[in-house]
């Protein structure tokens, strides 16, 4: 891939592409416009990372806010978390799929914050006119979606797996709370949770934080 190609598959912006790998935004400017060539094993690298990123969907940065986007329905004012995802869907649209700690609402592994500002999803770039919304990705296999009440959302799998990816800037609290809800929903044992090989150390060491979660 070109490296526009490859920050166009991410959806980002030139700027965006810089920050997210650390490259001086003149150089992706100058890549692009022909002025320069990176070396083939940067185009190599940074093709391994952007693909891994497609797959993982790491986002690089959280939104700030902006006066001159829309804001969405707040969720205290609201009464239980999937009537605030129902309000926040009449915003977006029916075919925004839920991600992170709004898919776990919709799975009813998470109850949310009193304030929520936050909110993950896989859909197309314009969604991000609205305060808050953070897009995984513009597409995701249909395997991994699931649908209730209504609404879209990952499947618990590829919710732990966007966690993880996303760990960074993501506060574990919510995935914490609903890996420790699926134990002991599931007899105590975490059967049916798949992880990526990479992942599975990190996994292991957030299981035994799930597991004292109500004990605590």
């Amino acid at each position: 891939m070109t490296i526009r190609e490859m920050r166009k598959s991410l959806g980002n912006t030139q700027s965006e592409f810089a920050d997210r790998y650390n490259i001086p935004f003149r150089t992706v400017q100058n890549w692009e416009a022909g002025v320069r060539t990176p070396p083939e094993y940067i185009l190599n690298l940074l093709e391994n990372k952007v693909r891994n990123d497609l797959v993982n969907r790491r986002t690089p940065k959280l939104p700030k806010y902006d006066p001159q986007k829309h804001d969405l329905p707040r969720r205290q004012d609201y009464i239980g978390s999937i009537a605030w995802l129902k309000a926040i869907r009449e915003c977006l649209g029916e075919s925004v799929i839920f991600a992170l700690d709004e898919a776990l609402m919709c799975q009813g592994y998470f109850g949310g914050r009193s304030v929520e500002y936050l909110v993950w999803v896989y859909g197309d770039d314009q969604l991000t006119r609205y305060n808050g919304v953070v897009v995984l990705g513009n597409q995701i296999s249909p395997n991994n979606v699931k649908e209730r009440n209504g609404l879209k959302f990952t499947d618990f799998n590829r919710t732990v797996s966007d966690a993880f990816a996303n760990e960074s800037i993501l506060d574990m609290q919510g995935i914490t709370e609903a890996i420790s809800k699926y134990y002991y929903r599931n007899g105590e044992t975490f059967d049916g949770i798949t992880v990526a090989p990479e992942y599975q150390e990190k996994f292991d060491k957030l299981a035994e934080e799930a597991i004292d979660y109500y004990k605590n």
